[in-house]
Protein backbone atom coordinates (compact mmCIF):
# COMPACT_ATOMS: atom_id res chain seq x y z
CA UNK A 1 0.00 0.00 0.00
CA UNK A 2 1.17 3.27 -0.86
CA UNK A 3 2.43 5.21 2.59
CA UNK A 4 1.01 8.24 1.14
CA UNK A 5 -2.76 6.93 0.67
CA UNK A 6 -5.06 7.60 3.93
CA UNK A 7 -9.04 7.54 4.53
CA UNK A 8 -9.32 11.24 3.79
CA UNK A 9 -7.95 10.40 0.67
CA UNK A 10 -11.24 8.96 -0.35
CA UNK A 11 -13.37 11.71 0.58
CA UNK A 12 -13.75 15.53 -1.00
CA UNK A 13 -14.37 16.90 2.29
CA UNK A 14 -18.19 17.57 1.75
CA UNK A 15 -20.10 16.51 4.85
CA UNK A 16 -22.81 13.92 4.05
CA UNK A 17 -26.14 15.32 4.48
CA UNK A 18 -28.00 11.88 4.93
CA UNK A 19 -30.38 11.29 8.24
CA UNK A 20 -28.47 10.51 11.38
CA UNK A 21 -28.49 6.60 11.44
CA UNK A 22 -29.00 6.53 7.82
CA UNK A 23 -27.56 2.95 6.41
CA UNK A 24 -25.91 5.01 3.61
CA UNK A 25 -22.83 5.92 5.42
CA UNK A 26 -21.61 2.75 6.08
CA UNK A 27 -21.89 2.54 2.48
CA UNK A 28 -20.23 5.19 1.46
CA UNK A 29 -16.87 4.23 4.18
CA UNK A 30 -17.14 0.80 3.00
CA UNK A 31 -16.08 1.87 -0.47
CA UNK A 32 -13.52 4.11 1.05
CA UNK A 33 -11.91 1.66 3.40
CA UNK A 34 -11.77 -0.98 0.20
CA UNK A 35 -10.36 1.22 -1.78
CA UNK A 36 -7.78 1.72 0.53
CA UNK A 37 -6.84 -1.45 1.20
CA UNK A 38 -6.62 -2.36 -2.08
CA UNK A 39 -4.37 0.61 -2.84
CA UNK A 40 -6.22 1.96 -5.38
CA UNK A 41 -5.20 5.57 -5.72
CA UNK A 42 -9.02 8.03 -6.03
CA UNK A 43 -7.23 9.19 -9.07
CA UNK A 44 -7.60 5.63 -11.12
CA UNK A 45 -11.72 5.17 -9.63
CA UNK A 46 -15.06 6.64 -11.28
CA UNK A 47 -18.10 6.28 -8.70
CA UNK A 48 -21.05 6.63 -10.97
CA UNK A 49 -24.63 7.07 -8.79
CA UNK A 50 -27.74 7.12 -9.81
CA UNK A 51 -31.22 9.30 -7.85
CA UNK A 52 -32.82 9.49 -4.74
CA UNK A 53 -30.55 9.81 -0.93
CA UNK A 54 -28.22 6.55 -2.11
CA UNK A 55 -27.30 9.46 -5.16
CA UNK A 56 -25.73 11.76 -3.57
CA UNK A 57 -22.87 8.90 -2.11
CA UNK A 58 -20.85 10.43 -5.24
CA UNK A 59 -21.37 14.24 -3.33
CA UNK A 60 -18.45 12.75 -0.81
CA UNK A 61 -16.15 10.68 -2.76
CA UNK A 62 -12.67 11.75 -3.12
CA UNK A 63 -12.13 9.68 -6.56
CA UNK A 64 -13.79 11.15 -10.01
CA UNK A 65 -17.58 10.53 -9.34
CA UNK A 66 -20.34 11.40 -12.10
CA UNK A 67 -24.28 11.75 -10.66
CA UNK A 68 -26.02 10.49 -13.64
CA UNK A 69 -30.21 10.63 -14.33
CA UNK A 70 -32.69 8.30 -12.59
CA UNK A 71 -31.52 4.37 -13.59
CA UNK A 72 -28.91 5.12 -16.32
CA UNK A 73 -26.16 4.73 -13.68
CA UNK A 74 -25.07 1.42 -14.68
CA UNK A 75 -25.57 2.87 -18.16
CA UNK A 76 -23.04 5.73 -17.83
CA UNK A 77 -20.76 3.17 -15.84
CA UNK A 78 -20.47 0.46 -18.25
CA UNK A 79 -19.70 3.30 -20.83
CA UNK A 80 -16.82 4.98 -18.86
CA UNK A 81 -15.52 1.33 -18.43
CA UNK A 82 -15.50 0.58 -21.88
CA UNK A 83 -13.47 3.82 -22.55
CA UNK A 84 -11.03 3.68 -20.01
CA UNK A 85 -10.83 0.12 -19.09
CA UNK A 86 -7.29 0.69 -16.70
CA UNK A 87 -9.89 2.91 -14.51
CA UNK A 88 -11.51 1.47 -11.23
CA UNK A 89 -15.77 1.69 -11.75
CA UNK A 90 -18.08 1.65 -9.15
CA UNK A 91 -21.76 2.22 -10.01
CA UNK A 92 -23.72 2.80 -6.60
CA UNK A 93 -27.82 3.68 -6.33
CA UNK A 94 -31.00 2.65 -4.13
CA UNK A 95 -33.59 0.10 -4.87
CA UNK A 96 -35.81 2.17 -6.47
CA UNK A 97 -33.13 3.58 -8.98
CA UNK A 98 -31.62 -0.20 -9.52
CA UNK A 99 -34.59 -2.15 -9.48
CA UNK A 100 -37.26 0.08 -10.93
CA UNK A 101 -36.60 2.54 -13.59
CA UNK A 102 -33.20 1.10 -13.71
CA UNK A 103 -33.66 -2.92 -13.91
CA UNK A 104 -33.29 -3.06 -17.13
CA UNK A 105 -29.91 -2.05 -17.13
CA UNK A 106 -29.26 -3.98 -14.27
CA UNK A 107 -30.49 -7.22 -16.69
CA UNK A 108 -27.81 -6.43 -19.96
CA UNK A 109 -25.11 -5.24 -17.40
CA UNK A 110 -25.58 -8.74 -16.40
CA UNK A 111 -24.96 -10.42 -19.55
CA UNK A 112 -22.43 -8.35 -20.66
CA UNK A 113 -20.08 -9.13 -17.79
CA UNK A 114 -18.28 -6.17 -18.08
CA UNK A 115 -15.83 -5.75 -15.05
CA UNK A 116 -17.50 -3.21 -12.69
CA UNK A 117 -18.62 -3.42 -9.42
CA UNK A 118 -22.52 -2.52 -8.83
CA UNK A 119 -23.46 -1.23 -5.36
CA UNK A 120 -27.42 -1.16 -4.28
CA UNK A 121 -28.78 0.59 -1.10
CA UNK A 122 -31.52 -1.26 -0.60
CA UNK A 123 -34.19 0.46 2.40
CA UNK A 124 -37.29 -0.97 0.90
CA UNK A 125 -38.45 2.54 0.11
CA UNK A 126 -38.26 5.67 -2.01
CA UNK A 127 -36.76 7.76 1.22
CA UNK A 128 -35.49 10.31 -0.56
CA UNK A 129 -39.15 11.34 -2.09
CA UNK A 130 -40.91 10.56 1.89
CA UNK A 131 -41.15 6.78 2.34
CA UNK A 132 -43.38 5.55 -0.73
CA UNK A 133 -43.44 1.98 -1.75
CA UNK A 134 -40.45 0.86 -3.81
CA UNK A 135 -39.86 -2.62 -6.07
CA UNK A 136 -38.67 -3.74 -2.53
CA UNK A 137 -41.34 -3.06 -0.42
CA UNK A 138 -42.96 -6.25 1.24
CA UNK A 139 -46.41 -7.42 0.77
CA UNK A 140 -48.25 -5.14 2.97
CA UNK A 141 -45.88 -2.74 3.24
CA UNK A 142 -48.54 1.15 3.79
CA UNK A 143 -47.48 4.09 2.33
CA UNK A 144 -49.23 6.97 0.48
CA UNK A 145 -48.43 5.42 -2.81
CA UNK A 146 -50.05 1.77 -1.64
CA UNK A 147 -52.69 3.33 1.60
CA UNK A 148 -54.12 -0.38 1.38
CA UNK A 149 -50.72 -2.06 2.07
CA UNK A 150 -48.44 -3.12 -0.87
CA UNK A 151 -50.23 -6.09 -2.92
CA UNK A 152 -47.44 -6.27 -5.43
CA UNK A 153 -44.72 -9.09 -5.11
CA UNK A 154 -41.26 -7.53 -4.18
CA UNK A 155 -38.45 -7.72 -6.56
CA UNK A 156 -35.96 -10.66 -5.80
CA UNK A 157 -31.86 -8.76 -6.17
CA UNK A 158 -30.34 -11.93 -6.02
CA UNK A 159 -32.97 -14.31 -8.30
CA UNK A 160 -32.80 -11.15 -10.93
CA UNK A 161 -29.45 -10.68 -11.00
CA UNK A 162 -28.28 -14.47 -11.36
CA UNK A 163 -30.89 -15.11 -13.61
CA UNK A 164 -29.75 -12.56 -16.13
CA UNK A 165 -25.83 -14.14 -15.88
CA UNK A 166 -24.33 -12.28 -13.39
CA UNK A 167 -21.21 -13.50 -12.35
CA UNK A 168 -20.69 -12.16 -8.84
CA UNK A 169 -22.95 -11.85 -6.31
CA UNK A 170 -23.08 -10.47 -2.79
CA UNK A 171 -25.26 -9.21 -0.20
CA UNK A 172 -24.08 -7.48 2.79
CA UNK A 173 -25.78 -4.99 5.70
CA UNK A 174 -24.47 -1.49 7.06
CA UNK A 175 -24.79 -2.71 9.93
CA UNK A 176 -21.63 -4.87 9.82
CA UNK A 177 -18.73 -2.71 8.14
CA UNK A 178 -15.89 -4.94 8.07
CA UNK A 179 -18.25 -7.92 6.20
CA UNK A 180 -19.11 -5.35 3.92
CA UNK A 181 -15.63 -3.64 3.19
CA UNK A 182 -14.68 -7.08 2.53
CA UNK A 183 -17.41 -7.84 -0.03
CA UNK A 184 -16.60 -4.85 -1.85
CA UNK A 185 -12.81 -5.57 -1.74
CA UNK A 186 -13.82 -9.08 -3.48
CA UNK A 187 -16.43 -7.12 -5.83
CA UNK A 188 -13.67 -4.98 -6.94
CA UNK A 189 -11.64 -7.81 -7.74
CA UNK A 190 -13.67 -9.82 -9.28
CA UNK A 191 -13.00 -10.33 -13.42
CA UNK A 192 -16.70 -9.45 -14.20
CA UNK A 193 -19.91 -7.58 -13.65
CA UNK A 194 -20.40 -7.64 -9.73
CA UNK A 195 -23.61 -6.83 -7.39
CA UNK A 196 -23.50 -6.08 -4.14
CA UNK A 197 -27.00 -5.62 -2.71
CA UNK A 198 -26.64 -3.77 0.75
CA UNK A 199 -29.47 -3.61 3.25
CA UNK A 200 -29.00 -0.03 4.35
CA UNK A 201 -32.02 1.00 6.48
CA UNK A 202 -33.92 3.95 6.51
CA UNK A 203 -34.53 5.09 9.69
CA UNK A 204 -36.84 7.66 9.36
CA UNK A 205 -39.40 6.26 6.73
CA UNK A 206 -38.92 2.13 6.70
CA UNK A 207 -39.35 1.86 10.55
CA UNK A 208 -40.35 -1.90 10.49
CA UNK A 209 -37.03 -2.84 8.49
CA UNK A 210 -34.48 -1.12 10.61
CA UNK A 211 -31.04 -2.73 12.25
CA UNK A 212 -32.50 -4.88 14.83
CA UNK A 213 -34.63 -6.25 12.08
CA UNK A 214 -31.30 -7.27 9.77
CA UNK A 215 -29.57 -8.68 12.42
CA UNK A 216 -32.49 -11.04 13.55
CA UNK A 217 -33.69 -12.15 9.96
CA UNK A 218 -30.00 -12.19 8.26
CA UNK A 219 -27.38 -15.09 8.12
CA UNK A 220 -24.23 -14.92 7.05
CA UNK A 221 -23.25 -17.68 4.66
CA UNK A 222 -19.78 -19.33 4.51
CA UNK A 223 -18.78 -19.34 0.62
CA UNK A 224 -20.47 -19.27 -2.46
CA UNK A 225 -22.91 -21.75 -3.91
CA UNK A 226 -21.21 -24.13 -6.40
CA UNK A 227 -23.60 -24.85 -8.78
CA UNK A 228 -27.38 -22.93 -9.43
CA UNK A 229 -29.46 -25.81 -7.57
CA UNK A 230 -27.06 -25.12 -4.71
CA UNK A 231 -28.03 -21.23 -5.24
CA UNK A 232 -31.55 -21.62 -5.90
CA UNK A 233 -31.56 -23.96 -2.12
CA UNK A 234 -29.72 -21.42 -0.96
CA UNK A 235 -32.40 -18.61 -0.98
CA UNK A 236 -34.72 -20.96 -0.23
CA UNK A 237 -33.24 -21.61 3.27
CA UNK A 238 -31.69 -18.47 3.71
CA UNK A 239 -34.03 -16.06 2.83
CA UNK A 240 -32.08 -12.65 4.02
CA UNK A 241 -28.42 -14.34 3.03
CA UNK A 242 -24.90 -12.49 3.71
CA UNK A 243 -22.39 -12.89 1.96
CA UNK A 244 -20.55 -13.57 -1.52
CA UNK A 245 -23.61 -15.98 -2.80
CA UNK A 246 -22.41 -16.51 -6.27
CA UNK A 247 -19.30 -16.12 -8.05
CA UNK A 248 -18.61 -17.70 -11.60
CA UNK A 249 -14.54 -17.81 -11.64
CA UNK A 250 -14.38 -19.80 -8.14
CA UNK A 251 -12.71 -23.35 -8.37
CA UNK A 252 -15.65 -24.77 -7.16
CA UNK A 253 -18.26 -23.27 -9.60
CA UNK A 254 -19.38 -24.79 -13.16
CA UNK A 255 -19.14 -21.37 -15.08
CA UNK A 256 -15.64 -20.85 -13.79
CA UNK A 257 -14.07 -20.46 -17.47
CA UNK A 258 -16.73 -18.11 -18.44
CA UNK A 259 -15.25 -14.85 -20.46
CA UNK A 260 -15.44 -11.19 -19.65
CA UNK A 261 -16.75 -8.54 -22.28
CA UNK A 262 -13.59 -7.19 -22.31
CA UNK A 263 -11.54 -10.50 -23.32
CA UNK A 264 -14.39 -10.43 -26.18
CA UNK A 265 -13.16 -9.79 -30.00
CA UNK A 266 -16.34 -7.11 -29.71
CA UNK A 267 -14.66 -5.21 -26.80
CA UNK A 268 -11.13 -4.95 -28.59
CA UNK A 269 -12.76 -4.18 -31.70
CA UNK A 270 -14.58 -1.06 -29.69
CA UNK A 271 -11.65 -0.30 -27.95
CA UNK A 272 -9.57 0.38 -30.69
CA UNK A 273 -12.28 2.41 -32.71
CA UNK A 274 -12.71 4.47 -29.58
CA UNK A 275 -8.56 4.92 -29.46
Amino acid sequence: MEASLTLKDYSNGNKPTWCPGCGDFTVLNGIQRALLNLAIPPEDTVLVSGIGCSGKISHYFGGYSIHSTHGRALAIGQGVKGACPDLTVLVAGGDGDGYGIGVGHLVHAARRNLPITYIVMDNGVYGNTKGQTSPTSPIGYESSTTPLGNHDVPINPLLLAWSSGASFIAQGFSGDIKHLTHLIMEGIQHDGFSLINVFSPCVVFNKAQGYDFYREKTTYQDSPAATPHDYIRMLNESPMPLGILWKTHSENSELKNRKTFDDSQLYSFLHSTLK
